[in-house]
């Protein structure tokens, strides 16, 4: 495994290289690199020579007498299970495993979020439809609700640890007007069983996003400087894993995640997208739009580098991805003060030529 000599191949080897006249056939190049360099005997390795071990693979039973089939096939199937088993102990990529699902989770946390506090505002808002327009915020409104429960209470309710003064007051004048219907004991309780639900997947959120930050901060620091946590991780679960992103080109990491669009503008012959998941980025989004394609084309190539410093550099700092992303801010600086001096330029001209006119 790995290239790597065990202490029974050795024995064998040493024997081989006083009577072999002719290179040794090998199945894995690294393993006859160093098998010429410790033992200086000459190796092979090509398609003819893994054309060669898939013959005595699959004629394995003639080769060895006295072995049953049944128990051939057990011994395969063992050893393609160690060998799974230590490949994915072993496995680079399975750091990344974590930022998948974790990513992953967030983005079916906050779905399931919508839908339960979108849930929770309607059937409260038969009771008492004025709060919702009054608590913008989804967690203040579940917060308050479990707090206060039915609509009679809130003349008598402390919010001043969830609402500002002013709010507060308009709730409670609210409450006493309000058009909503009277419901049971019993809707209510289901109600702010659904309010903590809310609640605590919230802070199960809030707690799953450090770890997330934690976790890019420390598999791709680089990555997380250029595009953000969120989208580098979204990169990296689009890929697969942090390898598989570093092989892409900055090209393909631009239009990374808009594969739908692609296929079908080249399809029907129209523009192809100019960004998919990295449009999400922080400095794409602090882009004007005109100037929005050249940012994403430029922040890609930038986060191809940082991407293949992360997958393949020894150094864990972020300073090669702090450096990048600075340039790319005065970039960006530039390209906005070059449209405003264009636009202010054309304004000068056009009020010099009106004044020469009413000279005339």
């Amino acid at each position: 495994m790995e290239g790597k000599i065990n202490k029974q191949l050795k024995k064998v080897l040493k024997k081989i290289v006083k009577e072999a006249h002719e290179p040794l056939a090998v199945a894995d190049a690294k393993l006859g690199g160093v098998i010429k360099e410790k033992l200086n005997l000459s190796c092979i390795h090509s398609p003819v020579v893994n054309e060669l071990m898939r013959g005595i693979r699959s004629q394995m039973d003639g080769l060895i007498p006295g072995v049953e089939p049944r128990e051939m096939a057990a011994m395969c199937l063992g050893l393609a299970h160690s060998l799974s088993r230590y490949r994915l102990k072993f496995s680079a990529d399975k750091v990344d495993t974590m930022i998948v699902q974790a990513i992953s989770l967030l983005d079916d946390l906050d779905k399931e979020l919508n839908n339960y506090i979108m849930r929770c505002r309607e059937w409260y808002g038969w009771h008492f439809p004025e709060l919702g327009k009054i608590i913008s915020d989804n967690l203040t409104y579940c917060k308050c609700l479990q707090k206060v429960g039915d609509r009679k209470n809130y003349a008598t309710a402390k919010l001043s640890e969830l609402l500002p003064e002013e709010v507060e007051a308009e709730v409670k004048a609210a409450a006493e007007i309000s058009m909503g219907t009277e419901v049971s004991e019993e809707d209510i309780c289901n109600i702010l069983h659904l309010c903590t639900q809310v609640i605590e997947i919230s802070e199960y959120r809030t707690q799953l996003y450090e770890y997330l930050q934690n976790r890019m901060m420390a598999i791709a620091p680089n990555v997380t400087v250029m595009v953000g946590e969120l989208v580098g991780a979204r990169l990296i679960a689009h890929a697969g894993s942090l390898l598989n992103l570093a092989k892409h080109a900055a090209s393909t990491v631009q239009i990374l995640g808009a594969e739908k669009a692609l296929f079908r503008a080249l399809k029907s012959r129209r523009d192809t997208p100019k960004y998919g998941l990295i449009y999400h980025a922080s400095l794409v989004g602090q882009t004007s739009p005109k100037h929005k394609g050249k940012i994403s084309r430029m922040l890609a190539a930038k986060t191809v580098l940082a991407i293949r410093y992360d997958a393949f550099g020894e150094d864990s700092s972020s300073a090669m991805g702090v450096e990048n992303r600075a340039k790319l801010e005065a970039r960006l600086r530039t390209l906005e003060d070059r449209g405003i001096r264009k636009i202010s330029g054309t304004g000068k001209a056009l009020a010099k030529a009106e004044k020469y006119e009413h000279k005339r």
